[in-house]
């Protein structure tokens, strides 16, 4: 775990000096302060852990120091000193927010005793947090993919998770670009530490520099609390920058700063802070374009596209569209309903199959939900579906499912096996191994699911 900062607040010098040096030793990274003011102005910068303070000080007493802490949004966890061991000025210092005391003399053990039971909590906390968003994102088992454009992508974070490389992730909206950020840091071995998203495109200007670096309190007009911002909180893990191609070209050379010097500077401080931060970025924009048109630094962007993963859009990963229409159902059945599985006809699922999805999977998920919503006895059809869905579907293609022929369930599926088939060769222009390679079929299954609908080729 990474060494705690740590203020030591005394008036005293020989005491100040000797609980430094203890530490120092130790491992701990120290800073002194001889008074309330002094302790104050220091802790304003928002980067001590913790602070060991003396309760009696001759400007402002311990207590007050504490308040005024936790008042102004501080992430510090005190330790107070007393030379007069009474309880009830424990108990104030501990209601003030605190997280202990000890008596003086204090001993070196003691003290370090209890900086290591902060550390911990501090540690739990963290990965208590981390916890509870993985079990958030892992709510539901993993699609598997079938197409070769999604292996492809799969062996690529395979290969640049376990790297401190920086990602740029690009694709159309929809495509899962954040689930590909996550899958790069929870298999990357900054897994137990926080995954920390945001959206640049969705921040005020005048607020972005303040949402990334921090700022102290008092910096601008409202800064009433000092906020740590996102890349201390995403310290140790991985910072994911989605629609990186919307931020303003003055924070872009701030941001080009922070990761190449790997440090941060608050708004409103003189002072700069080390970071250990994964930076991971995605746009569903043309950045090359970007820059030569003078909107995006090249600079940024090449230090953005270290390691470049495409997410292809749904239109060309035929091969998962049955595969993710039937995940979607299952998991929003189970989300939605009192048990009983969800089926889709085989009309409806011709009609999402043929659809062309121009967003992607996030549509796909808006339509299955609204459909869930609205099937009758355990059962999607057409009736279910959106109007975009069904308008863009040719009668004949599907027609031989609506009939009633009083054909079997499995002659009706031949039917319409036949008819994505045939569908897949037409969009290939013809081209059968095209087809085949979209469809995730071999070119002989291809054929012999052809030669059994429509006999054998002369």
């Amino acid at each position: 775990m990474k060494s705690l900062k740590v203020l030591v607040v005394d008036d005293e010098l020989a005491i100040r000096q000797i609980v430094a040096s203890n530490l120092q030793r130790a491992g701990f990274d120290v800073v002194q302060a001889q008074n309330g003011e002094e302790a104050l102005e220091r802790l304003g910068a928002g980067d001590i852990q913790v602070a060991i303070c003396d309760i009696r000080l001759p400007d402002i007493d311990g207590i007050e120091i504490v308040r005024r802490a936790m008042a102004s949004g501080l992430d510090t966890n005190f330790i107070m000193m007393t030379a007069f061991g009474s309880m009830d000025t424990a108990i104030e210092a501990i209601q003030a927010g605190a997280s202990d005391y000890m008596v003086k003399p204090v001993r070196k053990e003691e003290v370090l005793y209890r900086l290591e039971k902060i550390q911990d909590m501090r540690g739990l906390r963290a990965e208590n947090r981390v916890l509870r968003k993985l079990v958030r994102s892992l709510g539901a088992a993993p699609f598997t993919f079938s197409s070769p454009e999604m292996r492809q992508v799969e062996r690529l974070v395979f290969k640049v998770a376990p790297t401190d490389s920086t990602v740029l992730v690009t694709g159309e909206s929809g495509t899962g670009k954040g689930v590909i950020a996550r899958q790069i840091h929870y298999q990357s071995p900054r897994a137990n530490a926080p995954f920390v998203q945001v959206n640049c495109g969705a921040l005020p200007e005048n607020l972005i520099e303040s949402e990334l670096f921090g700022h102290l309190k008092g910096a601008f007009t409202g800064a009433d609390k000092v906020r740590k911002g996102l890349f201390l909180e995403a310290e140790n893990g991985t910072l994911f920058l989605d629609e990186i191609g919307e931020l303003p070209l003055a924070l872009q050379v701030k941001l080009l700063h922070a990761i190449e010097e790997k440090t941060i500077r608050a708004v409103g401080s003189e002072q700069a802070r080390q970071v250990d931060v994964r930076i991971v970025a995605a746009t569903n924009r043309d950045l090359a374009k970007m820059v030569a048109e003078g909107k995006f630094r090249e600079d940024l962007y090449f230090r953005l596209s270290v390691f470049h993963v495409h997410a292809p859009p749904l239109r060309q990963r035929q091969a998962d569209l049955r595969g993710l229409v039937r995940f979607l159902v299952k998991r929003g059945s189970d989300r939605n309903r009192d048990g009983g599985e969800v089926t889709v006809d085989p009309e409806a699922e011709a009609m999402l199959l043929a659809y062309d999805w121009p967003g992607n999977i996030r549509e796909m998920e808006n339509v299955i939900d609204r459909a869930l919503i609205l099937a009758d006895d355990g059962c999607i059809t057409s009736a279910d579906l959106t109007a975009q869905i069904t308008k863009g579907v040719s009668p004949s293609a599907f027609s031989p499912l609506t009939l009633d022929s009083g054909e079997s369930l499995r002659e009706q599926v031949r039917r319409y096996e036949h008819a994505v088939i045939e569908k897949a060769i037409a969009d290939a222009d013809g081209d059968r191994r095209l087809a085949a390679q979209k469809l995730g079929l071999g070119l002989s299954s291809l054929y012999r699911k052809l030669e059994e609908f429509e006999g054998p080729r002369s």
